[in-house]
């Protein structure tokens, strides 16, 4: 079933707090509306909105500590207060470096072991941007980790995202021009919604988001998402409009495919770039495409970014 929904209706929707009986996509409505009247960014939508949690949720485990002279442990000053970090050491070649804040799938809010190598068919550690000799930072988000929380799901994390962004800009081995962002999965989803958000980062790659925010439910979303503006708010598909950095959305055609669909279907917006890669699935789309787009991001040098990814350079490591 098709979660498309006309701008304006999600603008009644979002404006008007209204309830949903239930988690079904909201239909079109005859009522009238000013164009004027819509929210036109997510950030806009966003603003002044306080979420109601159906529970109060958090880690409560601390990061372990990672291996020196791959990553450092620090804390980054958010909204929520000082959250636990792994970032990339300085060099020490004085020299400005490109960077990547990466969010891992699964309970994205928490941090753990990203050093240890994995096969390659399943690499969530994105190691190939630290082997590329690129700053990383795996930023953990409120309630992960030892933060007391809440965990808000795809709401407040953005703007944790964002605050991390400014705390790897302030590093003197990081090039603060040229700071990209990526994630998988869940992961994937809130490197969307921040690129929705914000166009704080060169260039954002979303590996296996998903398009609506109930596809996750309660697992991982503690809110009531029969409530039309909490659903809409944490969800992409409603905002690809918003984005203003080049944005490129890569699944493979066995993960979350119907998601990739409903949002290439929906899309107008040329900064987004939705590619589908056949003969693969969820997670072995990673490491090969990871370590293409390292190398383009060093490459990527000029003012603005110039980073492409075209459907046959992301198809070739799968061809049989």
């Amino acid at each position: 079933m098709s979660r498309r929904v006309s701008a304006i209706t999600l603008a009644l929707l979002l404006l008007a707090g209204c309830h949903s009986p239930s988690p079904s996509p909201p239909t079109p409505s005859d009522a009238p509306a000013s164009s004027a009247q819509a929210p036109a960014t997510l950030a806009q939508a966003r603003r002044g909105f306080a979420t109601a949690l159906t529970q109060r949720t958090s880690a409560q485990r601390p990061a372990p500590t990672p291996p020196a002279g791959i990553f450092t442990t620090i804390r980054y000053p958010s909204p929520a207060g000082n959250l636990v970090g792994y970032l990339t050491p300085d060099p020490g070649d004085g020299q400005r470096h490109p960077a990547i804040i990466w969010i891992t799938g699964g309970d994205n809010n928490t941090i753990g072991d990203v050093w240890s190598e994995a096969a390659p068919d399943n690499d969530q550690t994105a190691a190939a941007y630290r082997k590329a000799g690129i700053v990383m930072l795996f930023p953990s988000q409120r309630g992960g980790n030892d933060h007391a929380g809440p965990k808000e799901g795809f709401l407040g994390e953005v703007d944790d995202v964002i605050a991390a962004a400014e705390f790897l800009a302030a590093q003197p081995w990081v090039d603060p021009a040229r700071i990209y962002l990526g994630g998988h999965s869940t992961g994937g989803t809130l490197a969307l919604l921040t690129a929705e958000t914000t166009d704080r980062f060169r260039a954002v790659f979303a590996f296996g988001p998903v398009a609506d925010i109930v596809e996750y439910g309660a697992r991982h979303v503690p809110a009531d998402l029969g409530q039309a503006r909490e659903r809409a708010l944490r969800s992409p598909l409603y905002w690809l409009d918003s984005i203003r950095s080049p944005t490129f959305v890569i699944e493979g055609e066995e993960g979350n495919r119907d998601a990739l669909d409903q949002m290439t279907a929906r899309n107008r917006n040329l900064n987004n770039r939705f590619l589908l890669v056949k003969g693969t699935d969820h997670f072995a789309t990673l490491a090969p495409i990871n370590a293409l787009i390292a190398q383009k991001i060093l490459a990527d040098t000029g003012a603005r970014s110039t980073l492409t990814l075209s459907q046959a350079e992301v198809a070739a490591p799968f061809a049989r």
